[in-house]
């Protein structure tokens, strides 16, 4: 017999990967508020989330099939079937951080706004907070149908 986790289950390691791009999201923006008054810093921020990004995580390690072509582990790879297709090399990568401006720039070159920053604090944590309720709402329902009907 083999084990199954949660972790088995797409749905819940697609959550497990949104999961793990806000809790990253919500470090790299608090170090650009713990740098809002390090002169010439510039804050940071992660590429928005993706499916395509959260399907690269899900396939991190690559291994070879026929053909020669390498398709992730546990993942999805884009095949083009015709010469016309275009090919995935504008794939966005995992999150990478992105640097850029907020709104203003000090005299000293520091481009951190308090202001961007706790609107993006915000919106990461209750996008956050939506997707834990969701993973409990998935595990509850799993419980539920995995559940021992008496009768």
């Amino acid at each position: 017999m083999i084990a199954m986790g949660p972790d088995d289950i797409p749905l819940f390691g697609m959550l497990k990967s949104r999961l793990g791009y806000l809790s990253e999201r919500q470090k790299v923006i608090a170090q650009n508020v713990a740098n809002a008054s390090t002169p010439g810093y510039q804050p940071r921020d992660l590429k928005a989330y993706s499916f395509q990004a959260s399907l690269m995580n899900q396939g991190a390690s690559q291994q070879p099939y026929r053909g020669g072509r390498a398709v992730p582990a546990g993942g999805v790879a884009m095949i083009a079937t015709s010469a016309s297709h275009m090919g995935p090399s504008n794939a966005p990568s995992a999150w990478r951080a992105t640097a850029g401006a907020d709104s203003e720039t000090t005299l000293d070159g520091n481009a951190v706004s308090l202001e961007d920053q706790m609107l993006k604090m915000s919106d990461a944590r209750m996008n956050y907070d939506a997707a834990v309720g969701f993973y409990q709402k998935s595990l509850t329902m799993l419980r539920m149908a995995a559940r021992k009907v008496n009768g």
